[in-house]
């Protein structure tokens, strides 16, 4: 889609902001902005030359400072001042000083919403239709954002704004995660100068992997540690610094906390102030939060509840367990969105204090998809069962109530939270089809400009509208080549025309929507859509050509309640075939519903950085190593091999592990006896130890797993050798068939993150204490 060139910008854009005389004859549509040519010169001796003026590209004069707030899986009803039931006093501040956007709309997917929300184009568009892990070999979900969609942030960079991202970023291709690279994906060459957070999908928010750049982070040896208020206290700290530095630089901030999606970690005092405030269940919060949104203009008059998943059991027919359970889980999620939300405004106060908040745009979007429900109907204590596809039950669940939230526990709610808190849709994150996944509450914060504040806008928004907004606010135009690469041109419309015009007609008004064969397009104030899969089935239940589409005309039926395909059977076929014309020009085609099938690149066409190899060698300090970057050990047999030294004071230690607290594999060495675990989602843990300890000086403690087949996730049989004799053997029950870990790493001579082994620890604690001059890795 086109966008519309922006008549505000015609009758505004002099008086907002100007160029400086340095720099107003650059030509800013080609990027780097290429200076003029030297001049040469006869002089000879330099005391009788003048130089020429010094020409620098900087920002045009009274460009704002830019901060995108994106909270992770967050839904439309959940926030109060979208008239959900969890406070939010930071998002409630700055949207009564400002605009609430509540017909703005992400892809219902992480790593989708965030290319396209940085680029200004459709996700397929930037190679990303489904989550990086899961990329294949088709075009449009390779996971490979190309060089022609280049961020926004890469443009202000080169227009002289100064740029930092913080927190979550999910958009480097799988396999360029290690120390190998390439890096052109990493955030620091996407336009940020600098980058503090994660690289994948989640975190322990407790015990994270982190990068400053591109080099790891060591944690600090703190207690009380979390990762939302260490990315706070590092965005503040280079916000201020850049600011005493250079005050007249303008800033731009990307803000991406790993909240509130799973793992839902808060510290207790905040969990405590939640206590029996979603007591009422998850069916009257649906009804009162649909109440306060008409009474608050979020929804209009008359707007219905949107039918709920079948597979969603009415609360009043839940047992007293589930109840409970169930209860605790939401408490603890409503706490890590008001201990989010908490530490943005400490950011946004930072801001104050710099005396420059009047002219710093903010765009605060409260989700970059709807709240999830891939916690299924009844949660989890370790959300990577769900990945590998093994069920918890809430008698066992129950057990660990009073620690939910706490580090012994990477929880996740069951889905009927989800629909609660995307009220009024019906459905939730993954449904690119329903607006319970796709449409979030967003704020625009801008006093410089923005005067008609506290007020609902209620245009067509996307967050590819988001990039196109911010260059027209900079004044800054749409680049058509950057670092010399000829760019597709943004597809999103800039909102500018909205800020003080809440009855301006609507200058998006045609979208698709479509993650793993959900898929929807809006046109001009109708939705065709179809519901091809629900988050928790593994299996879609019908094929493509068999999916029902259903009608919405959506001026009229704001939460999806009517459908009217049968009503109106030829505005769906028109609507259809828009569909199909968007799905063909933006790399959408083929449809592909696989979702667990794509874990194994190989069979999907997706690279992976050890291709066929069978063996790894390694040594001490190779660590880091993420899940799609290291042999996969998983559903095979495997022999790992350490060479190591062993001083006169004992040894004690990791060798090598993989994973952690919540699933993994580590040989080690305890009070000098060699040892090997095998930590099944931490649900039931496999200990193979031997008796003989080592001597001072050189060995080979080898360890070979017989994995028993049959099948994925089986078990098979292990045993310890120490210089070829063996030494300790005995089963192991249940591998884990499809992931570890999203963050948990494999390293050499520690244990990063969470311990497999508690006994031993992690980080330093787990510290080697002999030397690892090599290990292999072998697999079968």
């Amino acid at each position: 889609m086109i966008p519309l060139p922006s008549l505000w910008s015609a009758a505004c854009f002099a008086a907002l902001v100007m160029a400086s005389p340095a720099s107003e004859s650059l030509d800013r549509t080609i990027l780097p902005i290429q200076l003029p040519k030297r001049p040469l010169t006869d002089e000879l001796d330099a005391r009788n030359y003048k130089a020429p003026p010094r020409v620098e590209p900087t920002a045009p004069e009274g460009a704002p400072n830019v901060v995108i707030i994106l909270i992770d899986d967050l839904g439309f009803g959940a926030t109060a001042p979208f008239g959900g039931p969890i406070a939010t006093p930071t998002l409630e501040r700055l949207s009564s000083s400002g605009l609430r956007y509540n017909n703005f709309h992400t892809t219902a997917l992480c790593s989708p919403t965030r290319a396209a929300l940085k680029s200004g184009r459709n996700h397929h568009t930037c190679n990303m239709g489904f989550i990086t892990e899961m990329a294949t070999g088709i075009p449009g979900a390779t996971g490979e954002i190309p060089n022609t969609v280049a961020p926004v942030a890469e443009m202000l960079r080169l227009n002289g704004y100064s740029t930092a991202a913080f927190g979550k970023w999910h958009e480097t291709a799988a396999w360029e995660t290690s120390v190998s690279g390439p890096h052109d994906r990493w955030p620091t060459r996407q336009g940020f100068d600098k980058f503090y957070g994660f690289i994948g999908g989640e975190t322990n928010q407790w015990a994270p992997y982190l990068f400053d750049g591109v080099a790891p982070v060591e944690l600090p040896d703190d207690p009380n540690y979390h990762f939302m208020a260490d990315m706070s206290d590092k965005a503040v700290a280079w916000l201020e610094f850049q600011k005493a530095m250079t005050p007249d630089k303008p800033f731009f901030i990307y803000f991406a906390p790993g909240a509130t999606h799973a793992p839902h970690h808060v510290p207790a005092d905040w969990i405590a102030k939640w206590k029996g405030k979603f007591d009422q269940g998850w069916d009257k919060i649906r009804e009162e939060t649909l109440q306060r949104q008409i009474a608050m203009g979020i929804v209009p008059k008359g707007t219905k509840l949107a039918p709920k998943p079948a597979a969603i059991k009415d609360w009043d027919k839940l047992s007293d367990d589930e109840k409970t359970l169930f209860k605790r889980q939401v408490e603890v999620f409503a706490a890590f969105l008001d201990y989010t939300d908490h530490h943005i405004g400490r950011v946004i106060d930072a801001i104050k204090a710099t005396g420059q908040l009047d002219n710093t745009l903010i765009f605060f979007i409260a989700g970059d998809n709807g709240s999830s429900g891939e916690g299924g109907m009844n949660g989890m204590f370790n959300e990577y069962t769900y990945f590998n596809g093994v069920a918890e039950t809430v008698p066992d669940m129950l057990k660990m109530i009073d620690k939910w939230g706490n580090p012994e526990t990477y929880p996740h709610m069951a889905a009927g939270w989800a629909v609660a808190l995307n009220s009024p849709f019906g459905w939730m994150k993954q449904v690119a089809s329903d607006f319970g996944g796709t449409r979030n509450g967003m704020v625009v914060h801008w006093p410089k400009k923005i005067k008609t504040t506290g007020q609902v806008r209620a245009q067509f928004g996307h967050v590819i509208d988001v990039a196109p907004t911010i260059l027209e606010c900079a004044g800054l135009p749409e680049p058509k080549v950057v670092n010399g690469t000829p760019q597709i041109p943004m597809q999103g419309t800039s909102l500018v025309y909205s800020f003080d015009a809440a009855d301006a007609k609507e200058r998006h008004s045609t979208q698709y929507f479509e993650i793993a064969g959900n898929r929807a397009i809006y046109h001009n104030g109708w939705l065709a859509r179809t519901i091809h899969k629900a988050p928790w089935e593994p299996k879609p239940k019908q094929s493509f050509a068999d999916d029902t589409w259903e009608l919405y005309h959506c001026e009229n039926d704001f939460s999806l309640a009517e459908n009217l395909a049968a009503k109106h059977p030829e505005k769906l076929k028109e609507l259809q075939a828009v569909f199909l014309t968007e799905a063909k020009a933006n790399h959408v085609l083929p449809l592909d519903d696989r979702v667990f099938e794509r874990a194994i690149a190989s069979a999907v066409g997706r690279p992976s950085l050890l291709g066929d190899r069978t063996s790894l060698t390694l040594a001490e300090g190779m660590t880091g190593m993420m899940e799609n970057t290291f042999l996969s050990v998983k559903n095979r047999s495997k022999t790992i091999t350490a060479e190591i030294e062993v001083p006169e004071s004992g040894a004690n230690g990791t060798l090598i592990a993989q994973g952690g607290r919540f699933g993994g594999w580590s040989l080690y060495v305890k009070d000098g006896k060699p040892g090997y675990d095998y930590n099944f989602l931490g649900l039931q843990r496999s200990s193979i130890v031997s008796n003989k300890s080592l001597a001072p000086g050189k060995a080979t403690v080898r360890f070979e797993f017989a994995y028993a087949g049959g099948g994925p996730g089986k078990g098979g049989k292990g045993t310890i050798y120490l210089n070829d004799e063996k030494i300790a053997e005995g089963d192991i029950a249940h591998t884990q068939a499809a992931i570890f870990s999203a963050d948990e790493t494999a390293d050499v001579g520690i244990d990063l993150g969470t311990p497999v082994v508690e006994s031993i620890g992690s980080e330093h604690k787990s510290k080697f204490t002999g030397k690892i001059p090599k290990l292999t890795v072998e697999v079968k």
